[in-house]
């Protein structure tokens, strides 16, 4: 019997070696928290909770495969991962479907969303090629990072998904960030940055004619949703009323308003997070950010820890990632930020989203336990 203990033991350390057990932790109380939210968000009908929960099995599987694969045997394969992951990107765009544009590729059992794998691959790429580099790049270095971060942004520009192309733009920048670039192109891009923000604020919209209309109309809402508050603005307008009545404790499980009565839209996948304020409070919203936090301040930490370049700029730049897409989720959803169509990881509903998430972790775990091996 001791024995047969001693057996199951060995092999369970074996299963877990390569994972991080504090990040996966973190993330485990996170995917509690998306089931208990889609469970609420869905009517408490068990079918959505069954569907994402067997996404997080797949990611999870994803995870443990990943966290198992030699950290140089997965530097050495970056560049043709990359080159891989922009074949879906350009086949989207004529086999896609979506309801704004071509997001999706239908592969009969669930819907793959290319460009979600492009915000792991870019940074992969792009941590490849300033780890063969002296650091903080020089120019002609930069300009090359540059132009592999215009790649997938483009192609997913082209699928008129202005959110996720963004998302994958900071998954990019995060890499440029913590590669060393002089501050003085940060100076830049922020000026630009902020001109951009401005004229999206008040420009008249005739200067916008190159966005598509519900585009323009998604800016003429940020700017001011009450206008049309049954049109336009009612999602925005019915998500703050969610998050606002959530209160301190919240409503009760189950028992928020907006989304069972359904005045809130996209319950279970855009104003996810909207569900949650108004089902558990500021309570709950606190603690779904600590976890957060938690999740990307452990991944910080890897990249601290680690002595290899490639290493650190990744693992690092997926953590930051993680920070944007909660943040812009958040801001969304509260009226400080446009409707753009972008999920809250991990408590939204979604296959491609999740997976590709916890895919990431799962390289970073990788990255770590490579750490371990070299101690």
């Amino acid at each position: 019997m001791n024995m047969l203990l001693r057996m199951l033991l060995e092999l369970l350390q074996r299963f877990v070696r390569t994972l991080d057990l504090p990040l996966l932790t973190g993330l485990l109380a996170l995917m509690g928290m998306g089931l208990a939210t889609q469970y609420s968000a869905g009517n408490e009908s068990l079918r959505g909770v069954a569907m994402q929960g067997a996404f997080y099995c797949v990611g999870l599987g994803a995870l443990w495969v990943a966290s198992r694969v030699p950290a140089h045997l997965l530097k050495q394969a970056t560049p043709a991962i990359f080159v891989a992951s922009l074949v879906p990107l350009v086949l989207v765009l004529f086999i896609g479907s979506g309801k704004y544009g071509n997001h999706w590729i239908n592969l009969g059992f669930f819907n793959f969303q290319p460009s979600e794998l492009a915000k792991l691959t870019l940074p992969m790429m792009l941590a490849w090629h300033f780890d063969r580099q002296r650091l903080p790049p020089r120019f002609g270095v930069l300009l090359a990072g540059v132009a592999i971060i215009a790649l997938p942004v483009g192609l997913t520009l082209l699928q008129h998904d202005l959110g996720t192309a963004a998302l994958v733009l900071a998954a990019g920048v995060f890499v440029l960030f913590l590669a060393g670039t002089s501050w003085w192109w940060w100076g830049i891009a922020g000026a630009l940055g902020g001109t951009g923000f401005a004229l999206a604020m008040f420009a008249p919209i005739e200067w916008m004619s190159f966005l598509r209309p519900y585009q323009q109309d998604r800016i003429l809402t940020f700017r001011n949703p009450e206008n049309d508050p049954m049109g336009a603005g009612w999602n925005i307008l019915q998500s703050q009323i969610a998050i606002g009545g959530g209160g301190i404790t919240g409503k009760g499980w189950g028992q928020g308003t907006q989304s069972h009565l359904n005045y809130l839209p996209e319950h279970t996948t855009d104003f996810a997070f909207s569900v949650l304020a108004e089902d558990f409070g500021w309570i709950g919203v606190a603690l779904a950010l600590a976890l957060y936090l938690f999740v990307v301040t452990r991944c910080l930490w890897i990249a601290a820890d680690s002595r290899d370049g490639y290493a650190r700029l990744l693992a690092g730049a997926i953590g930051l990632s993680l920070f944007v897409y909660v943040l812009v989720n958040g801001a969304m959803i509260s009226g400080l930020l446009p409707v753009v169509g972008v999920p809250m990881p991990l408590l939204s509903y979604g296959g491609t989203s999740a997976a590709t998430l916890l895919l990431g972790f799962g390289v970073v775990m990788a990255l770590k336990s490579r750490r371990q091996v070299h101690r």
